[in-house]
């Protein structure tokens, strides 16, 4: 019989991993073995392949995309694996294979899943997936202070970590619009640098403003009310330098909302990379509105609050994984679209972190009882996050924040009127442009 030789191509990163409590090594075992416990231990930001024999396992935080495709050659197959769809067709093309490529052929790793493909041959069988994180829903008591102080003591926890794992010299910053999520970031991360001793001169809140967008004004609201008025830089851009088709190219995804929430990334991010260029470290509040369920719902026909509530983490992964709607290329929900904050951050050159996308945050979010608190209510559902936040902000670092309105990051940074005289709300538009980068 013959023996195909299987190859396993790692394009990833390395340096991009940063897990804080093991070695590398270590976690690579854990994913190897297979055991959802094991994985759920490892800390911080990861992609991970470990191979043995013709098994090979990868798993990925929900913070950073993993991709794959498996080539065909006439000796065995080839796993190639990477962050981005335009690493693997360049690999593609440099040994041969660029007939074999379309980018709808990769496959997305998703989040807090084990994946597992068996190298055997033509044809290959379908990987399988094993969930490491699998957290219990609707634990906690309805009372709003306990699930703030739970809450939020588990984002300043994570702050904690990421902050001790920063050289002491090196600045710190917030991407800021003043809203309810970097609001809390921006105040628990001054709180916990004070905390820990570390001067907190070195921390900016950076905001993007664009032709008078209203989150300036937002943002120098909420600093001042806590007197912190000094650590706000606003980073101005011009509505024509907005370009989304740089940002499909950069993100490689084509879903309005993440293209225009990817291209104020992009503007942000090279505002601060001209200002200076050796500044590495930001952090954002990017998962916060998937953790405490607080999307518009009349915008999305295909979900009511039942859904919304009902539904393990959701926003963070979509219908799920062996669903009919999810994603083999993209995987689904905040697993997809994270995307529009990593890549960016990537591309300029930044090493970006936000603590709702830590599974110890998520955790407590699940166990929030939303159905006992809304009862089914809309409106109350949207209530909630700020009260939540609000009080869970309060009783951690004694500062009592300003709560906003929820606002996208898209719609603050500039007016929504003068958004859409640059970008088009068309997913065929972006879509078109994505597939002609791989003509």
């Amino acid at each position: 019989m013959h023996q195909y030789i299987e190859r396993v191509v790692d394009l990833l990163p390395s340096e991009s991993n940063h897990i804080w409590n093991m070695p590398v090594v270590e976690a690579q075992a854990r994913v190897l073995s297979a055991d959802p416990s094991k994985v759920r231990e490892i800390e911080g930001s990861f992609a991970l392949i470990a191979r043995e024999g013709k098994t090979v396992r990868m798993a990925r935080s929900l913070d950073r995309p993993m991709r794959y495709f498996l080539a065909k050659r006439q000796e065995g197959p080839a796993l190639v694996v990477a962050e981005r769809i335009d690493q693997i067709k360049a690999w593609l093309q440099s040994e041969g294979f660029g007939g074999q490529f379309h980018p709808s052929y990769t496959r997305m790793v998703p989040a807090h899943y084990i994946t597992e493909i068996q190298l055997l041959g033509c044809p290959d069988p379908d990987p399988t997936y094993t969930r490491y994180f699998d957290p219990k829903r609707e634990q906690l008591s309805t009372d709003l202070d306990d699930i703030g102080r739970r809450y939020v003591g588990a984002m300043a926890d994570e702050i904690q970590k990421w902050l001790k794992q920063i050289p002491g010299a090196e600045p710190i910053g917030v991407c800021f619009s003043g809203g309810i999520d970097s609001g809390a970031v921006f105040v628990v991360t001054y709180y916990m640098m004070q905390k820990l001793g570390m001067n907190p001169s070195r921390l900016k809140a950076f905001t993007l403003s664009i032709e008078d967008g209203p989150d300036l004004k937002q943002a120098q609201t909420f600093v001042s009310s806590l007197g912190l008025n000094l650590f706000l830089e606003a980073v101005p851009a011009k509505l024509a330098d907005l370009d989304p088709l740089e940002t499909v190219r950069v993100i490689e995804d084509y879903k309005p909302l993440d293209v225009e929430s990817a291209t104020m990334a992009m503007a942000l991010l090279r505002g601060i990379r001209q200002r200076y260029p050796e500044w590495r470290y930001l952090i954002d509040g990017d998962g916060g509105d998937e953790n405490l369920k607080d999307y518009p719902i009349e915008e999305n026909p295909e979900l009511t609050i039942r859904s919304v509530v009902h539904n393990q983490m959701l926003y963070q992964e979509g219908w799920g994984v062996g669903r009919i709607k999810h994603s083999l290329t993209y995987s689904g929900g905040l697993s997809r679209s994270y995307t529009r904050t990593y890549a960016p951050g990537r591309h300029f050159g930044f090493d970006g972190f936000s603590p709702f996308t830590r599974p110890n945050v998520i955790e407590v979010a699940e166990g929030i009882p939303f159905i006992d608190l809304t009862n089914y209510d809309v409106a109350r559902l949207y209530e909630l996050k700020g009260e939540i936040v609000g009080r869970g902000v309060k009783q951690i670092t004694g500062m009592e924040m300003p709560i906003h309105p929820k606002r996208r990051f898209q719609h603050g940074a500039v007016t929504q009127t003068l958004l859409r005289t640059r970008l088009p709300d068309q997913e065929a538009y972006y879509r078109r442009h994505f597939l002609s980068l791989h003509a």
